[in-house]
């Protein structure tokens, strides 16, 4: 195959191989490196108020800066799997922790929110490669029962960042300011920055030809997989849902309440607790029948948020609303876990790709719908945010019935 002179450095023949006596050490490598995209989600939340304030900006104009990051997040994670299976993984890795390190510098350096804003379109496209590749190493590296256990873990320990990050960025806003969390994110990067490079390596097991005619040809064979694709909705739809309180959370919290961004912090926490146990959850019941799990979960989800809108006549107050966001979390935990093993682990053959595609689809729906249904609702109360969480979850209840229906008329494969 012809390599462009631009990419001759990606060769394979040029690139570091993983040692089989590393493949531990790089396993674990890459469950620490998998929540980073949470990380950069979720640590910051609890200082959106302070960095409105100390920027001098609108509390839109700051959820602007994770929205955009997520939209590009998405975009890149499109081009970054055929590229990963064309040129390998490791090398690309490299770069984009180096990218990632030098945005947040950037970040906690500067006041213009131009800046930030296009430093977190940089870190969005260095997660995209950094998520692709780290996904597509537990298919590249373990196989049978080892490779459906690792990818359902994943899930579960990529939950880790909701659970923890803002709860860390609390105490850091709290004690310092809310330039800490990007320092603290370019401390921990570079740490991963140098275990990949004396532990890790190229994980590809057969370089696909980077040729756009293959590549659409990959994407058809997963848009004509009906259980695939809608999987893939649902995805971007139930982290989209978490997203809503990322987005409005502490903004309700700190401004709506009069709460300090500590206590926004352990609310995030105990969102990230939600949805941690939705994943253990997925995990205990992943050999159950699919859609009857699914269907009972998006009904409970459903009711739950209902009480969350008719109490707010006689209960509102932090712990209503920190209670039922936490039954809504445990749903689509449970939700997202069960889809997204699914999905991640279907087309193992040309895992960069259908990862790349899982990761753009799921987080571009994320991206759109959740900082849509923000901007629409406006949720400054526990009744708004409840509106938001139902707007998502009928979605995701609709999404069901038309793979429902895949399934009775067996085009589910």
């Amino acid at each position: 195959m012809a390599v462009k002179p631009t990419l001759l450095w990606l060769r394979p023949n040029t690139v570091k191989k993983l040692r089989p006596r590393h493949k531990g050490i790089a396993t674990v490598l890459a469950f620490l490196t998998i929540p980073l995209s949470g990380f950069i989600t979720d640590m910051y939340a609890p200082s959106m108020p302070a960095m409105a304030l100390a920027l001098e900006q609108s509390d839109a104009a700051v959820q602007f800066t994770l929205t955009l990051f997520l939209l590009s997040y998405a975009l890149t994670q499109f081009f970054t799997g055929p590229l990963m299976d064309s040129f390998g993984r490791y090398r690309l890795t490299l770069i984009a922790l180096m990218a990632f390190i030098a945005s947040n510098i950037t970040i906690a350096l500067t006041l213009h929110i131009e800046v930030i804003y296009a430093m977190r379109v940089l870190q969005g496209m260095a997660i995209g490669c950094i998520g692709v590749s780290k996904r597509s190493f537990f298919v590249d590296v373990h196989e049978g029962e080892k490779r459906k256990h690792y990818l359902s873990l994943m899930s579960i320990v990529w939950s880790i960042a909701p659970i923890i990050a803002p709860f860390i960025g609390g105490y850091l806003q709290h004690y310092f300011d809310w330039q800490a969390s990007f320092y603290v994110l370019a401390g921990y990067a570079s740490l991963l920055l140098l275990f990949e490079l004396f532990f890790s390596g190229e994980t590809v097991p057969e370089y696909r030809p980077f040729k756009w005619a293959s590549i659409l040809e990959d994407y058809g064979v997963m848009l004509r997989t009906p259980l695939f694709l809608y999987g893939v909705i649902c995805v971007g739809l139930s982290y989209g849902t978490t997203m809503v309180f990322n987005l409005a959370g502490a903004f309700i919290i700190e401004h709506g309440m009069g709460y300090t961004p500590v206590v926004a912090g352990y609310a995030s926490l105990f969102m990230g607790i939600a949805w941690l146990c939705g994943g253990f959850l997925g995990k205990l019941l992943i050999d159950r029948p699919f859609l009857p799990k699914l269907r009972i979960a998006s009904y409970l989800e459903l009711v739950a948020i209902g009480l969350m809108i008719i109490s707010t006549y006689w209960w509102q107050n932090l712990y209503s609303l920190v209670f039922f966001a936490f039954l809504v979390h445990v749903g689509v935990g449970f939700i997202f876990n069960n889809y997204f093993a699914y999905c991640i682990g279907r087309f193992p053959k040309m895992a960069g790709i259908s990862g790349g595609f899982i990761g753009g689809s799921a987080f571009f729906i994320t991206s759109i719908f959740s900082y849509g249904v923000v901007g629409l609702i406006g949720p400054e109360t526990q009744q708004g945010l409840g509106f938001s969480y139902f707007g998502l979850c009928v979605l995701i209840f609709v999404i069901l019935q038309f793979l429902a229906k895949a399934e009775k008329n067996g085009l589910t494969h």
